[in-house]
């Protein structure tokens, strides 16, 4: 929505108290009676300020025309153009009122001033429901503003919240990575000890075939003897061990 600091707020606020004050003459001039001295002066008055009015507005309608060949440079809209244009037909047709109304003068049965006032009146309500208009749209223009910046606010949270999930998960697959590598080596170590238990088993099972075939071979006598070779050998590996 146009800032209310924009030039055609500001000189559109001017015209409209000028209107105010134009009607609250006018309906002086009605109560006033005719062919006197006083209302020839104000009828004058009113004409007068009418002439003021419809200039200032002719010069607002201008800017419009010149705001209209480049919307997008001054800030707004098709739909903010054409309001500024009602406005200101309203404002023209109220003081065209006044005016015809004046100059047409009072008849005996106040015909035409009653039209007059009658066309004030619809002219006054068209007016306000456009001012009403106005504010319901810029009330669903910040409603919308607000709702759409919340929009906003709830994705980037959900943004980061998703930023935070995937680092999560990284650092939860580079933990499962590392302990896979782990089970690998372990495995790999197993692996390789029950490969030399299974060479000892082997070399152990030799040297029992070679012993027990070596033991068949020699006999009673000679397992004896070997027993008691060991027997002395040990004595000796005692004493040099442990007496020496």
């Amino acid at each position: 929505m146009p800032s209310a600091q924009d030039p055609f707020y500001v000189v559109k606020e001017e015209i409209q108290e000028s209107i105010d004050k134009l009607q609250s003459s006018f309906h002086q001039w009605e109560r006033i009676s005719s062919d006197t001295g006083e209302q020839l002066h104000l009828t004058k008055e009113l004409i007068a300020t009418c002439g003021s009015i419809d200039w200032q507005v002719d010069e607002l309608d201008k800017a419009i025309s010149v705001a209209a060949r480049d919307p997008t440079w001054y800030g707004i809209d098709e739909v903010e153009l054409e309001k500024r244009r009602r406005w200101t037909s309203t404002a023209r047709a109220q003081v065209g009122a006044v005016k015809n109304a004046v100059e047409a003068g009072k008849d005996s049965t106040g015909t035409s001033v009653n039209g007059m006032r009658r066309e004030l009146m619809r002219l006054a309500n068209s007016q306000e429901t456009d001012r009403s208009n106005q504010y319901a749209a810029q009330h669903n223009d910040d409603f919308i503003t607000s709702e759409s910046d919340r929009q906003l606010l709830l994705i980037k949270q959900q943004d980061e919240e998703l930023d935070e999930l995937s680092a999560s998960v990284e650092r939860i697959g580079g933990v499962g990575l590392t302990i896979h590598e782990e089970l690998l080596a372990q495995e790999k170590i197993v692996d390789e000890l029950g490969m030399e238990m299974d060479s000892t088993s082997n070399r152990l099972d030799f040297v029992q075939k070679k012993v027990a075939t070596v033991m068949k071979k020699a006999g009673v006598k000679g397992q004896c003897m070997m027993i008691v070779f060991l027997l002395v050998l040990f004595i000796i590996l005692f004493v040099l061990v442990f007496l020496t």
